[in-house]
C-alpha cells in the first residue's frame, strides 16, 4: 500500500506562489536550493521565462455572460478539470520526507494531471498506485530520459505501461546537462538515502578510451544521446502516446508531428540547460502555428499566476505545467502545500477568465490579449 502523507498546516501568510518560493527559502538546505531554484549559467533565460508573462497585457470584457462558466480542457482523449499539471522534477525528497508521493495525492486531490521524472526518488509503481485509484484525478504520465542502454530504457517503459501510465513525456533538450553555476558553487550532491530510484540497476556505460585530439562530450558522452531515429524506434515498442518535451523551433515541432508525435511541451528546461535561448512565453504562438490546431501542444516555464495560465491559452498552448512552484509547495507543507499551489493557480485563473470575459477555456484567443 502506499504510504499516505500527513496532513500539514500552510504556513500563515502564504497567498500566493511568490510567497510559497519565499518561504521555501528557509526551509530547504543550500544544497537542495540550488538544485531547485538555480538556472544554468547567469540565469538570463531563467529570469527571461518569468519577464516574458510579466510583459503581456490582458484585454478585459463586461458585461458578458458567464454562468455555467468552467475551466475543463480535452487532452489526448480525456477531460480535465482544468489545465494545469505537474512537470517532472527529479528528487522530491529532496524538499519533504513524502517526496512524490505527496505531490501525487495532492494532483489526485485537485484533479491535476502529473509527470512523474524518471529520475524520481520513489518507485514509479507506487505513485501510480497512490494516484489512479482517486476518481477525480488528472492524467498520469511518465517522463523519460533515453538511458545508454537501450534494453534498459525499454523494460523502464514497460514498467511505466504495466503500472498504468497513461502517456510518455520524453525529455529531448537535455542530451547533456547545463553549466549549473550555483550547483557547482554549493558542491551539490544528492544526499545520504535519495537516488533515482527506477534507474537502480542501469549497467554503467562502457569505457571509452579517447585519443588526444578527440572530445569527452561528443566522443563519448553524447555517443548514446538519442535522435530522431531513436523516436521512431520507441513508437515501436510502446503503446503510449509519446510528447516531446523541450520543443523549442518550428522545424523540430513540425517534424515531430510529422514522425508521429501525440504532443509537444514547449519548454527550455526552465532555464537549467542553456542559457539566453528566448522565453517559452515568446516561441509558442510560433509552435502552435508550426502543429496547426489539432496537436495538443502545452508550454512551462515562469508560471506563477492563473493570469500566466490565461495568456498561455490565449498564445495556443492547450494546457500548462509548473515545476518549481510545486516543489516550493511541496518543502512547506507536504501534500497540503503542492495542493495549495494548484488551487491558486485555479482560483486565479477563474478569476480572470471572469474579468476577461471568458466563461470557459474556448472563449480564450488572442484578442483576449491586448495589444
Amino acid at each position: 500500500m502506499s504510504r499516505i502523507p500527513a496532513v500539514e498546516a500552510i504556513p500563515t501568510g502564504i497567498v500566493s506562489l511568490a510567497d510559497h518560493e519565499q518561504h521555501a527559502r528557509s526551509r530547504l538546505d543550500d544544497n537542495a536550493w540550488a538544485y531547485f531554484s538555480g538556472g544554468a549559467a547567469d540565469e538570463i533565460t531563467l529570469r527571461a521565462n518569468r519577464e516574458a508573462w510579466d510583459n503581456i497585457l490582458l484585454s478585459t470584457r463586461v458585461l458578458r455572460r458567464l454562468v455555467g462558466g468552467h475551466t475543463r480542457v480535452q487532452l489526448l482523449g480525456r477531460t480535465l478539470a482544468h489545465p494545469v499539471l505537474l512537470a517532472p522534477v527529479a528528487f522530491q525528497r529532496m524538499a519533504h520526507a513524502d517526496g512524490e508521493i505527496a505531490s501525487a495525492y495532492a494532483a489526485a486531490m485537485q484533479g491535476a494531471g502529473l509527470v512523474l521524472s524518471s529520475q524520481s526518488s520513489m518507485p514509479l509503481e507506487q505513485i501510480a498506485q497512490a494516484m489512479l485509484g482517486e476518481a477525480t484525478r488528472g492524467p498520469l504520465w511518465f517522463q523519460l530520459y533515453f538511458q545508454h542502454d537501450r534494453g534498459f530504457t525499454r523494460e523502464l517503459v514497460q514498467r511505466a505501461e504495466a503500472a498504468g501510465y497513461e502517456a510518455l513525456v520524453v525529455t529531448v533538450d537535455a542530451p547533456s546537462s547545463g553549466v549549473r553555476d550555483r550547483e557547482r558553487r554549493v558542491g551539490f550532491k544528492l544526499p545520504e538515502g535519495i537516488s533515482a530510484v527506477n534507474l537502480a540497476g542501469l549497467p554503467p556505460p562502457k569505457p571509452v578510451t579517447l585519443a588526444p585530439h578527440q572530445s569527452r562530450m561528443f566522443d563519448a558522452l553524447l555517443t548514446s544521446a538519442p535522435t530522431w531515429a531513436d523516436i521512431e524506434w520507441l513508437k515501436g515498442v510502446t503503446r503510449l502516446p509519446i510528447l516531446l518535451k523541450g520543443v523549442m523551433h518550428q522545424d523540430d515541432a513540425r517534424f515531430a508531428v510529422v514522425n508521429g508525435a501525440d504532443g509537444i511541451i514547449v519548454s527550455n528546461h526552465g532555464g537549467r540547460t542553456l542559457d539566453t535561448t528566448p522565453a517559452t512565453a515568446r516561441v509558442l504562438p510560433c509552435i502552435r502555428e508550426a502543429v496547426g490546431k489539432e496537436c495538443p501542444v502545452l508550454v512551462d516555464g515562469g508560471i506563477r499566476r492563473g493570469t500566466d495560465v490565461l495568456k498561455a491559452i490565449a498564445l495556443g498552448a492547450s494546457a500548462v505545467l509548473i515545476g518549481r512552484p510545486y516543489v516550493y509547495g511541496l518543502a512547506n507543507a507536504g501534500a497540503m502545500g503542492v495542493s495549495h499551489v494548484l488551487r491558486l493557480l485555479r482560483d486565479e485563473l477563474e478569476i480572470a477568465m471572469a474579468l476577461c470575459g471568458c466563461a470557459t477555456l474556448a472563449d480564450i484567443s488572442a484578442d483576449t490579449l491586448f495589444n
